[in-house]
């Protein structure tokens, strides 16, 4: 069976347009019949206290027959590819890929909370989702819609590059 899934993305070192544009590459190759959908790219000021560069970030959806924990496994194996190091909570890092939604399912385990617990007060997350699911609504009932207002848009740049892949 397949589920529909909303990944964040983010990168703030080591070519942040290139380090997204290899994770969506590689991203494909989980997605099922094509169905890969990429938001637009933003530009986000870091959150926490640590010195930084500010992150460049996407969200994008598929289709896959993975079940949660293995999307987590797979998403985890592509930072790793990238050079992701966990040092520092909210550093810089050269991929970050969280699972924002799965499907309409409600995730609390040890290795992973879906829907991502921060996602409804985070511009980066959503105003990318909603470039790519306008009328989606959130597990809790929540229409994407009601948590975006022009104060939230205008803490984005949106890039202008074209995404590099094929998809």
């Amino acid at each position: 069976m397949l589920t529909t899934v909303y990944v964040a993305l983010g990168a703030n070192l080591a070519q942040p347009h290139k380090q997204l544009d290899d994770a969506v590459q590689a991203l494909t190759q989980l997605a099922k019949h094509t169905s890969l959908q990429v938001s637009a790219y933003y530009q986000s000021t870091p959150m926490g206290e640590v010195e930084q560069p500010d992150y460049l970030n996407a969200v994008v959806s598929f289709d896959t027959d993975l079940t949660p924990l293995a999307l987590l496994d797979a998403l985890q194996a592509i930072e790793n590819q990238q050079g992701r190091e966990r040092i520092v909570r909210w550093g810089a890092r050269t991929l970050d890929l969280d699972i924002l939604l799965y499907g309409q399912q409600v995730i609390c385990s040890e290795r992973l909370t879906v829907p991502h617990y921060g996602m409804k007060q985070r511009s980066f997350v959503l105003v990318p989702l909603a470039d790519i699911a306008p009328s989606l609504i959130l597990p809790c009932q929540t229409p994407l819609s009601a948590l975006i207002d022009d104060d939230l848009r205008a803490e984005l740049q949106q890039h202008s590059w074209e995404h590099c892949t094929q998809r």
